[in-house]
């Protein structure tokens, strides 16, 4: 890091910063020339051993059906034990916009999770879909119901109802279609007109889907939907495409479950 630091002091054009969800430090520049000759620099100038690559796509996890599970937590110590269970529903959910990816519900009937358990049977589910069940990516556009329980009066716990919808939560999850949730980025392209063909082919080959195409001038700018991890190296495929009259912009947009051909990639890569 204090060499990255001192490369960006010399060059106000290099950033890098630590990407949590990935664990990865990625290094971003005026192009991919320019990123070779911070890699030479650090190895050759600063004498340091880097490995350096594509970034990690962030992928995330969700699940398509609904299933149900009991989670189990009993441990008996020879003086005061831990008793706990629940049962869980698992089930797909689509937030409204600035609701949280997460629900959790309380359905349960006449006591049989007291009140002050609940908000543990939440927090350990909430734990547990911070690590999916196909390959421990964080968990989106979840809800999880309380359905039922039972509890002890001396041994139930906080801490015992929290692993028991850990349990239960994973339980659940597993039988609820588990999918991978790819990021996808979206694009707009602009290039002359005599570049269409080649842009909007190269996209396809990206898994891109167009969503509109509109003309300005002698200008075409296209509108696409495209999954993050096909477009690496991208802005160097457009102007290459376009003999360097193209131009592109790329932001987040949104979430969407990953083909099964992608989903063996991220299994074989984990």
């Amino acid at each position: 890091v204090l060499a990255l630091a001192t490369l960006k002091r010399e060059d106000p054009s290099f950033r890098f910063r630590h990407d949590p969800e990935t664990g990865q430090t990625t290094i971003s520049g005026m192009g991919e020339l320019h990123l070779e000759i911070i890699k030479h620099r650090l190895i050759r100038d600063l004498g340091l051993d880097v490995r350096v690559g594509m970034p990690r796509v962030a992928y995330k996890e969700t699940v398509l059906g609904s299933a149900e599970a009991e989670g189990v937590f009993v441990r008996q110590t020879g003086g005061r034990g831990q008793y706990a269970k629940v049962v869980l529903r698992v089930e797909t959910y689509t937030p409204e916009d600035g609701e949280d990816n997460f629900l959790f519900v309380d359905d349960t009937r006449g006591g049989s999770v007291p009140r002050e358990y609940i908000k543990s049977v939440e927090a350990g589910a909430r734990a547990a879909a911070s690590s999916g069940p196909l390959a421990g990516y964080p968990m989106l556009n979840v809800k999880v119901s309380l359905l039922d329980g039972k509890h002890h009066p001396v041994d139930s716990s906080d801490l015992a109802f929290e692993q028991a919808g850990v349990i239960g939560f994973v339980a659940a999850a597993k039988k609820a279609k588990p999918v991978f949730l790819e990021p996808i980025m979206k694009l707009q392209v602009t290039t002359p007109d005599s570049y269409l063909g080649a842009i909007t082919g190269d996209l396809n080959a990206r898994r891109a889907s167009i969503c509109e195409m509109s003309q300005r001038g002698h200008f075409h700018v296209v509108t696409a939907e495209a999954p993050l991890a096909e477009m690496f190296g991208y802005a160097t495929q457009l102007r290459s495409a376009s003999q360097g009259r193209g131009s592109s912009s790329m932001e987040p947009h949104s979430y969407a479950p990953a083909p099964s051909h992608v989903a063996e990639k991220i299994l074989l890569s984990r």
